[in-house]
This record gives C-alpha cells, sequence and structure tokens, in this order.
C-alpha cells in the first residue's frame, strides 16, 4: 500500500471528506420547470457507490428566468424543492460520501436552447424570457440583450440565493458551491468585458467584486456553519478587457475573509463562441497562483482524467482538491480505477467484491481498463 495526498482526508467547513476527488456539478438539461426527473436519480445514482470524497450536483438557478435553458434543474419553488429532496434521499440511502449542489444564476446566458440543440437564445414563440446582466450587451448575435440590473433587480437576485440555500438546507444537502464562473450572471458583474457601469458596482476591480461577494455574504449568512461552502470562480478571462488572475486572487481573498471553505478555479464561457487552447491540467496554474496568494483551499480542474496527474496536482500544492467531470461521465468507478493505478487499498463495497482483483480469479490484470496503460505505481 502505498501513501497517496490525493486519498488522504481533507477538512471543508464542517465536512471531512474521505478523499480529495469530486464529482464536479454536470449540467443534464432534463429538469421539468427546474424540478429534478427520474434522470436525475440515474445520474447521480451512478455516483452513490463511486467513493469519491464529495458529489456535487449540476448548476442550478435560484430563480425561474436564473436557468440556462428550460431543461436546467432549479431550486426555486416548493415543487423543485420536492423532487430534490427525492432524489437526495435515494442518493442518502445508499452513498456514503457527502453531496452538495451548485447555486447560480445565468444572467445574459440564459433563455438558450440545449446545446444539442445548438444553443442559441430560444424566440418568443419557444418560450424566451427575459434576461438580466450588469450591462445590456448580449452574449453573443444569437441572444438578445439583458437588462441592466438595478438596486432592486439585484436586491431580488440575492435573495434568491439566500432562498435556494435554505430549500437546500431543508432538504439535507451537504454543501453549496456559489456558482461565479463560466461567464454567468456573478462573473458578468467581476470581468470588465461585459461589465460596462459606470456606478459603483463597474469600473475598478473593488466596484466590479461588489455585487459578487454581496451575494456571496448572503449566502454565507444563511448556510449553516456545520456544512461545507464555496463558490467556484474564473481565472483569467483568456480576452482583451476581460478579468486577470489578479482580480481571481481578489475576489478569493474576499471569499475567504467572509469565512468560505474553498474556492474552485475554473475558465472560459464568456461569450458565445469563445476558445482557447486546452490540455490535461491546463486550469491548475491558475488554481496553484490563488492558492499560493491566498491560502485559501482550492479545487482544481481542467481535463483532468488521469489519476497520476491529480496525485501530482496535489502532492505539488497546485491544489487541495481535485474535481473530475468529463471522467466521471466514462467512468462512473473513476475512484476504484485510479486507486488501483496509484497502489491504494480501496476496500470495495460486499456487493460488489466480485470486482476486486484479489478475489478475481485467474486476473492478473484488470482485461477492461483501458484508462491508463502505465503499471501501478510502487511509491509515490
Amino acid at each position: 500500500m502505498t501513501v497517496s495526498k490525493l486519498f488522504s482526508p481533507i477538512a471543508l467547513g464542517g465536512l471531512t471528506l474521505e478523499n480529495r476527488i469530486v464529482v464536479s456539478p454536470m449540467c443534464q438539461y432534463h429538469a421539468a420547470d427546474g424540478s429534478a426527473t427520474d434522470w436525475h436519480i440515474i445520474h447521480l445514482g451512478q455516483f452513490a457507490l463511486s467513493r469519491a470524497g464529495m458529489v456535487l450536483i449540476e448548476s442550478t438557478g435560484v430563480e425561474r428566468d436564473g436557468r440556462i435553458t428550460p431543461g436546467c434543474l432549479g431550486l426555486y419553488s416548493d415543487e423543485n424543492e420536492a423532487a430534490l429532496s427525492r432524489v437526495v434521499s435515494i442518493f442518502k440511502a445508499v452513498g456514503r460520501m457527502p453531496i452538495g449542489i451548485q447555486l447560480g444564476h445565468a444572467g445574459r446566458k440564459g433563455s438558450s436552447h440545449l446545446p444539442w440543440h445548438g444553443g442559441h437564445g430560444l424566440s418568443a414563440e419557444e418560450g424566451a424570457w427575459a434576461t438580466f446582466s450588469s450591462s445590456p450587451a448580449p452574449y453573443d448575435g444569437r441572444h438578445s440583450a439583458p437588462v441592466m440590473l438595478d438596486e432592486a433587480g439585484m436586491a431580488r437576485v440575492e435573495v434568491a440565493f439566500v432562498d435556494a440555500a435554505k430549500r437546500a438546507d431543508r432538504i439535507g444537502l451537504d454543501a453549496v458551491e456559489l456558482h461565479a464562473a463560466h461567464g454567468y450572471l456573478l462573473h458578468q458583474f467581476v470581468t470588465p468585458f461585459v461589465n460596462r457601469r459606470t456606478d459603483q458596482y463597474g469600473g475598478s476591480r473593488e466596484n466590479r467584486l461588489r455585487f459578487p461577494l454581496r451575494v456571496a455574504a448572503a449566502l454565507r449568512a444563511a448556510w449553516p456553519r456545520d456544512k461545507a461552502l464555496g463558490a467556484r470562480i474564473n481565472g483569467p478571462d483568456g480576452v482583451e478587457g476581460g478579468a486577470t488572475i489578479e482580480d481571481a486572487i481578489a475576489f478569493a481573498e474576499g471569499l475567504k475573509a467572509l469565512g468560505y471553505d474553498y474556492v474552485c478555479l475554473s475558465a472560459g464561457s464568456l461569450y458565445g463562441g469563445q476558445r482557447f487552447e486546452a490540455a490535461p491540467g491546463y486550469l491548475l496554474p491558475h488554481a496553484e497562483a490563488v492558492r499560493r496568494a491566498t491560502g485559501m483551499t482550492t479545487m482544481g480542474v481542467g481535463m483532468i482524467v488521469d489519476p497520476f496527474l491529480a496525485e501530482e496536482a496535489v502532492a505539488a500544492g497546485k491544489a487541495d482538491l481535485i474535481a473530475i467531470a468529463r471522467g466521471f461521465l466514462e467512468d462512473p468507478r473513476w475512484v476504484w480505477h485510479a486507486a488501483e493505478r496509484l497502489g491504494v487499498k480501496m476496500p470495495f463495497p460486499p456487493e460488489y467484491r466480485g470486482a476486486d482483483l484479489s478475489v478475481w480469479q485467474g486476473a492478473p490484470h484488470r482485461p477492461l481498463l483501458v484508462h491508463d496503460p502505465r503499471p501501478k505505481a510502487e511509491a509515490l
């Protein structure tokens, strides 16, 4: 048995995670007016036995007009709450790890078609709704211009985040992640690429962070301290006139001062058609920069599917946790296989003991394992 940093426990607020692997939020577009369906039971249920440190439910709209698409999950009504409560109760009856939720507001990216239907803005005949942003600039040429939020609108959004958090607490969720990345509403305030305001919410870095941190503070006040509270933010926007790593560091410092337990560093999706070079671990430098500048517990993401890359990132102090999305979609047993490749002994659920190589007679290696051809690590 080897010693693995990736498979060591970590405390997040009132939670202790068994390891540092997180099932990242993954939009599924299968909700009915924001309410979870049987799809969510199956989708999340496959991770209940994953042995990840924590599972995070997809980005969830805090108000109806805050959804990305008509199929996006929401937590703004009693019906939403009841439907998600059913999913969570089933997950918890089987799973042993914490399960949390990412709360967000799409802003100018809302009122969109499903991605596999093009992702462009809905027409009035298709049920389009009004969108909101820091400024009235549209996401792209296929979306309508949003309404610039005034004080009353900002107050409404702030209350919506708080109300959604209270619903999340009532149904037994263990963590909340504030979504302030990917070009959604709160990121639309942070980045000068979108935020063209001339009032106290635009211009300087302090002004651009004012509303996101105001929402973050309200969420912190509403969410129990014995659970975990984090935020996903963008690193550099990668576009001229966009937010910088210094903006991300300042945002993380503000979140830390409010009492947030972790921050996840992401990137992209600021405007329609944005493209950038991507490779496994390409966002880890942003997580490392924020971690070293703030001392805050940091989560890394970005095409991390190789367990050796995840181990190296955590062991080298580039991030404290690793969130994985596509890797789990392709392999819900990613954690089991990662433990095997890293030489970590992980007990199988007794019902699945037949998959354990130690009792798989005549199987010197896992014949179907093609995720990493390298041999098991003898030492890390």
